[in-house]
């Protein structure tokens, strides 16, 4: 008998974008949302969960995505189908949009996270490299304060770290954000670390 295969993605697919409540997709699956500062590697953290390569277009411009964008991936977590659906929003921190556009882009956020039908989990993600900025505890902070969803902490771009110190960074990681260790997760879209790990986690959650 072979082995059972934990994780297996079956389909991933662009859904629609969206800026208010009435251009949301009916809640008819559990929802994800990932947050993070601009450039800190969240398209590339959503194409390596979903398994594709160019479902998330990834820019070198920070700043690039002005929406909140859907995606649906549907797979096999330990024999039982899944099907989930993905929420990218904007990037924070961007020092070259507008105030205009940053109170747009604030009241699009805080509304999405705040009012969400179906939103079971958030995934803060963190550059594992620059740590945490003001804004990035700032965010948490919110999160954590105004969400009714579960909060998931990524650490990304660890391949960008020499293998000795990964470890000692997550530790001084998790003591800057004042999170037990287990609590934040290592992640590499280049390496394809944490992939399983962050489902599995997401899928506890989403049950």
């Amino acid at each position: 008998m072979s082995p059972q295969v934990p994780l297996l993605i079956l389909d991933a697919r662009f859904l629609i974008t969206a800026v208010e409540t009435k251009g949301y997709p009916s809640p008819d699956r559990p929802e994800v949302a990932f947050v993070g500062r601009s450039n800190v590697g969240k398209s590339s953290m959503i194409n390596a969960l979903a398994g594709r390569r160019k479902l998330v277009r990834v820019s070198n411009t920070p700043g690039r995505t002005r929406t909140l964008n859907f995606f649906d991936v549907d797979l096999e977590w330990e024999g039982k189908r899944r099907d989930i659906r993905l929420a990218d929003l904007p990037g924070y921190g961007f020092a070259k949009a507008s105030k205009s556009e940053r109170a747009a882009w604030e009241k699009m956020i805080t509304t999405y996270l705040e009012k969400r039908k179906g939103l079971g989990a958030v995934v803060s993600i963190i550059d594992a490299e620059v740590g945490p900025t003001p804004e990035d505890h700032e965010v948490l902070g919110y999160l954590q304060a105004k969400t009714p969803a579960r909060i998931l902490v990524a650490a990304t771009k660890m391949d960008r770290l020499p293998k000795a110190r990964r470890k000692p960074r997550l530790k001084q990681l998790a003591a800057d954000l004042e999170l037990p260790e287990q609590a934040l997760f290592a992640f590499s879209s280049t390496e394809k670390t944490g992939v399983e790990d962050i489902w599995g986690a997401l899928l506890e959650v989403l049950r």
